[in-house]
């Protein structure tokens, strides 16, 4: 148990999104972990939708879930990479969530008449989420990434929670790092300190004044612009951070290290001083930028025009390709540019590895079930996640089982063969926030496969979001044919993962690896496939 009041660290943005705000909590919290302090990170995200689970990955990105089924944003799976720790859906928490809370109490009479307002009600309740995720007390740090930008009227109810929880608690166990940004003019070149000077202005007029600036820059900040920025936004010179583009994210923890970030934050807390252990991501660092060799990945989808839809993939590739001593070079092939096998001899002829992404819907579906095709007959290494899996199983049942009409209930409803169809706990749901088949379930995995010496253990649990599942009725008829049944659900008796067994590395889950890989262990499928892949390489 931690005796000492519970320190907040929030993290804001200013100017514009997608300043990285995500990564700078992580980063934070990742040195503070390794300083020995027990940290969580919380995401607070201002839009009213009660989570990011219906909404479209082209605004949103994708939708990171976690072991116990929550539905959350991408940033939360930053936070489980840089740091280890398991998050919960106490770590993810919305404007729709607390207004819900609110009205849902009003509605039971908790209140006794009061009319219900912005202040005190929707503030007090946010205040109630912040300090409910160290209920116990375990964490000496809470980390609270605040979406959205400075200014923003559905970010305000938040930043008067933090004004609140200043006075109430004192500098001394409130921290604000406000994410900024730092432009270079080209034409007349010069970085411009206006951006980040209105921002904090702004921020002033809420009634707040950040601690420390983390100023987002292209190019080097000079000393002369740092004390500028210091003295026109009442900071500490010191306390203006250049954090200057990197080749990879998984530097910008040690950006930080090198400008004193994690002191600055524990001599404000008034915590004693430990060392770093930096030397794992050190080393990582180092592995990702001097690889000795490198493999071209396809990654088959339909939302391929916004890679963050694709986030937890693209990262988990980094993790694999250290654990190889490889650079991945993605390449990003749109499924429904795909018509025939002659357009995928187009687009994958020069594939070392072909990933055929999750998704839903109809869109794009044919062209992936072509990739499939294409990776089983020229023998090239493949790993289908989710609906990757269903339609490799479409693929395989029309073109090598002979079911030609074969197809999934969700594109076809009346196909003869339903090949993959929804989920029996699935059929009388009418609603669609929430009711997927969410979170972690276990998987048997069957000795001798591929997927056993990846794991090297029989019992895994792993992450799923789906509704469809494989329909056991033609197991026997896939058996038969060659394909390899090779993880399991023990309980419902579900088909969680398949390989084939005439091919060097072809292998598909209907749960999501990318969710479980983390800096420090690559997931062992990703692992396995970008090693299959490489060995495709030099034997192609």
């Amino acid at each position: 148990m931690v005796k000492q009041p519970t320190k907040y660290i929030f993290v804001l943005g200013g100017v514009l999104s997608g300043l990285g705000k995500g990564i700078a909590s992580a980063s934070i919290g990742y040195l503070l972990k390794s300083r020995g302090f027990s940290v969580t990170i919380m995401k607070l995200d201002p839009y009213l939708n009660v989570d990011p689970g219906t909404m479209n990955p082209f605004q949103h990105g994708e939708v990171f879930v976690l072991d116990d089924g929550s539905e959350t944003d991408l940033d939360l799976g930053h936070y489980e990479r840089f740091t280890g720790i398991e998050m919960s859906a106490a770590n993810n928490t919305t404007t729709g969530q607390i207004y819900q809370a609110v009205l849902d109490r009003e509605r039971r009479g908790d209140y006794l008449g009061q009319t219900i307002q912005v202040i005190p009600h929707i503030t007090d309740e946010i205040k109630r989420v912040i300090k409910a995720i160290n209920i116990p007390k375990k964490f000496e740090i809470v980390i609270c990434e605040v979406g959205g930008t400075v200014g923003d009227i559905e970010s305000l109810p938040f930043l008067e929670t933090i004004r609140q929880m200043r006075m109430e608690l004192g500098k001394e166990n409130c921290f604000i790092a406000q994410v900024t940004l730092v432009p270079f003019i080209k034409t007349s070149g010069e970085l411009k300190t206006k951006p980040t000077q209105h921002s904090v202005m702004k921020l002033r007029e809420i009634g707040l004044n950040p601690d420390l600036l983390l100023c987002r820059t292209a190019y080097p900040i000079p000393r002369s612009v740092r004390d500028k920025i210091a003295l026109f936004c009442n900071v500490h010179p010191n306390h203006v951070i250049e954090a200057i583009d990197v080749e990879s994210i998984y530097e910008v923890p040690l950006v930080f290290y090198n400008q004193g970030v994690t002191g600055i934050i524990i001599n404000q807390f008034l915590l004693d001083d430990t060392d770093h252990d930096i030397s794992k991501l050190e080393n990582f660092v180092y592995r990702v930028k001097n690889p000795s060799q490198r493999v071209t990945i396809s990654l088959c989808g339909k939302y391929t025009s916004l890679p963050d839809s694709y986030k937890s993939v693209i990262e988990a590739f980094t993790h694999a390709a250290v654990e190889n001593d490889a650079h991945v070079i993605l390449h990003w092939v749109d499924t429904e540019d795909i018509q025939s096998q002659e357009d995928a001899i187009q687009h994958l002829s020069k594939a070392d590895g072909i990933l055929i992404l999750p998704g839903f819907g109809s869109r794009g579906i044919e062209g992936k079930i072509m990739c499939a095709q294409f990776a089983r007959e020229n023998r090239v290494p493949c790993l289908g996640i989710c609906l990757g899996l269903q339609c490799a199983m479409i693929e395989f049942a029309r073109n090598v089982c002979g079911l030609k009409k074969a197809n999934s209930t969700e594109f076809k409803k009346q196909t003869p063969d339903p090949i993959i169809s929804l989920m029996a706990d699935q059929k009388k749901v009418k609603s669609k926030g929430g009711t997927m088949r969410l979170g972690a379930y276990p998987c048997k995995l069957k000795p001798g496969t591929r997927a056993y010496a990846a794991y090297r253990k029989k019992m895994i649990l792993e992450r799923h979001r789906h509704r469809y599942e494989v329909n056991n009725k033609y197991q026997t008829l896939f058996g038969n044919h060659g394909m390899i049944f090779s993880g399991s659900n023990p309980e419902l008796n579900l088909v969680e993962i398949i390989e084939l067994k005439d091919h060097p590395w072809f292998v598909a889950s209907q749960f999501h690896p990318e969710l479980k890989s983390r800096v420090e262990k690559a997931h062992p499928l990703f692992r396995e496939f970008v090693k299959a892949s490489i060995k495709y390489r030099k034997t192609k």
